[in-house]
């Protein structure tokens, strides 16, 4: 009688280990082998290697954006479960990341640099890390092949050099100049000697010239109007609506000058638009 009830003690028990949850071990979420493969994901496991994560700028990486995973992302998911189905206790650590130790090691390579995870001397993650000096560059090549067939600030004032190269410099020039030369800098000031200054000498001094000969003309300020700029950028509409309005404002009509400044950075501007729009849209992954 007393081994009967013990046999179905012994079935009732199996029974229930048949119907509790399987706890996840570390062979089913990483390709380990050997005695890690069996060992129970537990929480001080997971806390270890967030630890080490931490330690290491970059960490963790999306595993959408691919070249792998953060360990301690499926650790943690892991190490909630078992301790959700009484696998384990909180707080508790697996023998083998108690004995053995849980790693994050970094190793440079060009452009960038491997980071690898270890649990139990296992590889259980590894992916690329970019450097961030090196995608900035690479995002300012794109930048630049972008804007290499765009109309420049530069430019259209050396278009303008063209198309009212004889006319002697005026105040309204001056001022157009001057906020050319800023929007092109990027900077609310001008150079010393550079195109706004040499555009405000050539306007004072034309006030005084007795005869046209002897005035100073757009196309002698801004001929090589490339060259004189320490900098230089694509035209875009607010750059032309700052050259208008400072042309017009120093006008004695408020009107901007046939041919002028505010007129060859509008049309920059306007043919810059015009490309943009015509490029293809960037492709949407699939």
């Amino acid at each position: 009688m007393a081994q009967a009830q013990a046999t179905r003690g012994e079935q009732q028990f199996k029974a229930q280990q048949e119907q509790q949850p399987e706890a996840i071990q570390y062979g089913h979420v990483f390709a380990v082998t050997g005695d890690l493969a069996v060992e129970v994901i537990a929480p001080r496991d997971a806390e270890a290697m967030r630890t080490a994560e931490d330690s290491v700028p970059g960490v963790p990486v999306p595993q959408a954006s691919g070249g792998g995973f953060s360990a301690a992302v499926a650790m943690e998911t892991a190490a909630a479960y078992n301790q959700a189905v009484g696998a384990v206790r909180p707080g508790q650590a697996s023998d083998a990341a108690t004995k053995q130790g849980i790693t994050v090691t970094q190793t440079a390579v060009p452009g960038g640099r491997i980071v690898t995870e270890f649990v139990a001397g296992q590889v259980v993650g590894q992916y690329s890390v970019a450097d961030q000096a090196m995608m900035g560059q690479q995002q300012r090549q794109v930048e630049e092949e972008e804007d290499a067939g765009k109309v420049t600030i530069g430019e259209a004032m050396e278009a303008a050099a063209l198309s009212a190269g004889e006319r002697p410099v005026e105040e309204a020039d001056a001022a157009a100049i001057r906020a050319a030369e800023t929007r092109a800098q990027g900077a609310d000031k001008v150079l010393p000697g550079g195109l706004a200054d040499q555009a405000w000498a050539a306007a004072s001094a034309n006030a005084w010239a007795e005869r046209d000969e002897d005035k100073i003309t757009i196309g002698d300020v801004l001929s090589d109007a490339t060259t004189k700029l320490a900098d230089d950028k694509p035209a875009e509409h607010e750059d032309a609506a700052r050259v208008v309005q400072a042309e017009t404002y120093s006008d004695a009509g408020a009107r901007t000058k046939a041919g002028g400044v505010g007129a060859a950075l509008t049309t920059a501007a306007r043919l810059n638009q015009e490309d943009d729009d015509d490029a293809p849209s960037p492709r949407r992954p699939g």
